[in-house]
């Protein structure tokens, strides 16, 4: 029986608000008749910032309430950033849809230089990823990078408000909150590889929802889907359940075919690896697990190793 209205869960922020009415409006454009309702919810990761996400726990920090709601029946889908949902899904659910990809990069903000090379030795940037703050150090160990918790318009005002020299956010959030304008450099991805799924919009629903999956199956891209299994199956190989410094991007190579490049670094830069691999886009998966084995392999795991140690004191 087709439902009416169907229930949207959505973090509160402004960005996960303009991800969730962007569903919300395809949908009812798609379906005439349709209404789409948002519920918005708050989560732990969302309630916790005055600490490193690092420090707090990394799997399921900005899903897990989302999905518990689900779960129970008080929504129907939940709209999340692919890059904030944790490889394993629970029991139940399903993600059903992955949006086309915009800009997966990284982005430096700054009030006083214009491009990364001009910041000065000993510059203070401004980032909660321990993935950019490991590929930044490995470039330029000078730096010093400070913790920057918050939702974009708060980590702009902190820009302004604090000393920072820098900061770096993700483009697609900037783009999609109208911040474009505010972009400084976008960071080239031979310095700083993304963080998986970066970029694109994941639609999770109760996976016995079959008439819902069927109404939103026309948001999915599947281009964006064989390069997000790619990059997810990588996470997946290499994550021990606590956030680990790794960068993974898979984009179309030949026709039919993916290229995936990954990096997987130490926290202070100093070790860093970074390999790439190619194949055909219909073993998205194996090429992601045979990448992250090959960067465990030389020398990856005695990194995630030593972090897993330290997080767990």
């Amino acid at each position: 029986m087709k439902k009416d209205t169907i229930i949207i869960g959505t973090r509160s922020s402004k960005l996960a608000l303009w991800q969730a009415e962007y569903v919300k409006g395809r949908l009812e454009e798609e379906y005439p008749g349709l209404k789409a309702e948002l519920k918005l919810m708050t989560t732990k990761g969302d309630k916790i910032l005055d600490a490193p996400l690092a420090k707090i726990g990394g799997k399921g920090l900005f899903t897990k309430e989302l999905e518990a709601e689900m779960i129970d029946g008080g929504i129907d889908l939940a709209v999340h950033s692919l890059k904030d949902m944790p490889t394993e899904v629970p029991e139940g659910l399903v993600i059903s849809a992955i949006t086309r990809r915009l800009d997966p990069g990284d982005a430096m903000v700054s009030l006083r230089y214009r491009t990364f090379r001009e910041l000065p030795r000993g510059a203070v940037v401004g980032t909660s990823s321990l993935r950019r703050r490991a590929q930044l150090l490995h470039v330029r160990p000078d730096l010093q990078i400070r913790d920057l918790r918050g939702n974009v318009n708060t980590r702009l005002r902190k820009l302004e408000e604090e000393s920072f020299d820098a900061i770096i956010l993700a483009v697609a959030g900037l783009r999609r909150l109208g911040f474009g304008d505010r972009i400084t450099q976008i960071l080239p991805q031979n310095m700083i590889l993304p963080a998986v799924g970066q970029g694109a919009l994941a639609i999770e629903t109760r996976e016995s929802d079959a008439e819902l999956r069927r109404r939103i199956a026309f948001l999915n891209d599947e281009e964006t889907v064989h390069c997000a299994a790619a990059e997810r199956a990588f996470l997946a190989r290499v994550e021990g359940g606590c956030q680990v410094p790794v960068g993974v991007y898979a984009a179309p190579d030949t026709a039919g075919s993916l290229c995936v490049e990954a990096v997987i670094a130490s926290v202070d830069g100093m070790r860093l690896y970074r390999d790439r691999l190619s194949g055909p886009a219909g073993e998205a998966e194996h090429l992601g697990r045979t990448l992250a084995d090959r960067l465990l392999d030389m020398g990856g795991l005695s990194i995630l190793q030593e972090i897993g140690l330290l997080q767990n004191r």
